[in-house]
């Protein structure tokens, strides 16, 4: 990868990099080893971001909808589903590339050197569908109907499954909170294992979370086709010389798909096309 491409790709990391700090900006939570509290953890962020990581400003959404889609509290509800709505339809899965902190270290991680990275295999899109089943399964169906004796389920996904909350909340608590070590037990230790191999996998498959796993990448790729940001490809500009395929790490052709449900919007398409065919509604490359 030549210079300018290297340039290009951390100028994306620093944005993402400004986000993670700006919403996990509660130094405190980090020296006194406590989650924030205040009015502002109302709100959710774009990314997946865990409520309970000690600089959290803001609500994971997948884990606020977790939290209150079996509950009666209505208006709740509804301000997480449309704002999972509006920001799947204003931006689609530009969040998962340039505004998730899990993406950011799956994008690091993926930089460190290995003797074969694994860019795909057999199975591979069938396991990205995958990820759709754990939204539906463990985001909505077992909140909804695993419940306790006040009819009020649980968060299964950040229980059982997400290696996020495990990295910015579960283990920074542990760490930072000496009455907690003695509350850890079987679980603590699965969710650990899960995120030792999901560390693994990252080194050698770029953003295994996120295309295997993440529910919310899932949901926002169901609004990519329609969203408001959107990539377009000038066919009489395209050479068909395949550049742009060959540099996805998401294993996306973009000369023809340019909104494909699987795009995080990396925008390295648009940076190594040499007609500059490939431009966003934003930002528009010109013409060499």
């Amino acid at each position: 990868m030549d210079k300018k491409k290297r340039t290009n790709e951390w100028g994306r990391h620093r944005v993402q990099i400004l986000w993670a700090f700006l919403t996990n900006s509660y130094l405190v939570g980090f020296a006194k080893g406590k989650i924030y509290q205040g009015k502002l953890k109302n709100l959710c962020v774009p990314g997946l971001n865990c409520y309970s990581c000690p600089g959290a400003l803001g609500a994971c959404p997948i884990g606020a909808m977790q939290a209150v889609v079996g509950s009666w509290n209505f208006k709740l509800a509804f301000y997480v589903a449309g704002f999972l709505m509006f920001v799947g339809a204003l931006l689609g899965r530009f969040v998962c590339g340039w505004l998730c902190p899990f993406g950011l270290i799956q994008d690091l991680l993926h930089k460190i050197p290995f003797p074969k990275k694994i860019s795909t295999f057999r199975g591979d899109r069938l396991l990205r569908k995958l990820k759709y089943v754990i939204f539906i399964v463990f985001v909505i169906l077992m909140p909804m109907f695993v419940v306790d004796l006040l009819g009020q389920g649980a968060p299964f996904f950040c229980k059982l499954i997400c290696p996020a909350g495990t990295l910015e909340g579960g283990v920074p608590l542990v760490l930072l909170n000496q009455g907690m070590r003695s509350a850890i037990g079987w679980l603590y230790a699965w969710k650990n294992l899960l995120l030792a191999v999901i560390i693994i996998l990252s080194v050698i498959i770029y953003r295994p979370f996120c295309k295997y796993i993440c529910p919310l990448g899932a949901v926002y790729s169901l609004f990519q086709p329609i969203s408001v940001f959107r990539y377009r490809v000038d066919q009489e500009a395209c050479t068909h010389c395949g550049a742009c395929a060959k540099i996805c790490k998401m294993q996306v052709d973009p000369s023809k798909s340019p909104n494909h449900m699987e795009c995080i919007r990396c925008g390295q398409c648009i940076k190594v096309c040499p007609t500059s065919a490939i431009t966003s509604n934003i930002r528009r490359n010109k013409k060499q």
